[in-house]
């Protein structure tokens, strides 16, 4: 019985993984022409190494890059398997309750940057607090991400400097997270061109070295109640998006899509 047990949660936390995949840009949808698409949707767990920049093999660029404007949105997209866009199943399932995170970086080739370069947070959408037990039944950006049918949007700061940038979004998944090193890293890197006429380089953090396996917002246990809950990482720049979790509201294409993946089932 207890091999039973263990085989099934096994089976569910396999289930539960996922890739960031596509790309929108001011609701035109970009699929899957400038990631940097991971090898498979398993996590990364060591954040001291490499692989928390961009996904394991995410050093290497493509050859594709997304004009985005300055002050514009880009819609993330996540989904359990590759090229599945369907609404009918969970971005990310198996109670993978977490934060969802965006970062950039300013590189002077977003084709050829290996994410050495320093990060910025423009976006969070992280905890609150639901008052029902156990911090499985809160608000958690990634419920808000699952009711979107995998897709966040996010805002580019209207006053960033042009040129190319690497767009970093990630989930962090905390169902494991009461464990050493139990927290599980789902991240993929755009490759983005920014134009406006903005001069603001804010300040950075590396990966690694920004997150510590000890971190509050990642050594944590949520199947226990919460008093609070600290996100990892740096503060959201000014001019950055921090999302009150359980707040946000569908943006009119992710709506039109899910009607439209549902319909024709992709």
């Amino acid at each position: 019985m207890k091999s039973l047990i263990l085989a099934s949660l096994a089976l569910q936390q396999v289930a539960g993984h996922s890739i960031f995949q596509q790309l929108w840009v001011d609701g035109v949808d970009k699929a899957g022409t400038c990631i940097r698409l991971p090898g498979s949707n398993s996590p990364v767990t060591n954040v001291g190494s490499n692989d928390i920049r961009c996904n394991v093999g995410g050093a290497k660029g493509v050859s594709g890059k997304c004009a985005v404007n300055a002050g514009g949105t880009v819609t993330v997209e996540m989904h359990a398997q590759p090229g599945d866009r369907s609404c009918k199943n969970e971005a990310i399932g198996g109670n993978h309750y977490g934060p969802v995170l965006v970062y950039m970086s300013k590189v002077a080739d977003a084709a050829t940057a290996d994410g050495s370069t320093g990060w910025f947070k423009i976006f969070e959408d992280g905890w609150t607090a639901a008052n029902k037990g156990a911090a499985d039944n809160d608000l958690w950006g990634v419920k808000d991400m699952n009711t979107c049918c995998g897709k966040v949007d996010v805002k580019i700061p209207s006053d960033l400097a042009a040129g190319d940038y690497l767009l970093r979004a990630e989930v962090v998944a905390l169902h494991t997270a009461q464990s050493t090193n139990g927290a599980q890293f789902y991240m993929s890197c755009y490759q983005i061109t920014v134009a406006g006429s903005g001069t603001n380089s804010p300040a950075t953090v590396k990966f690694p070295g920004a997150y510590k396996s000890s971190d509050p917002g990642i050594q944590v246990n949520i199947h226990a109640a919460l008093s609070k809950y600290v996100v990892p990482g740096p503060a959201v720049i000014p001019g950055g998006t921090t999302k009150v979790a359980g707040t946000s509201v569908c943006a009119k294409t992710n709506l039109m899509i899910r009607g439209a993946n549902d319909m024709f089932d992709f």
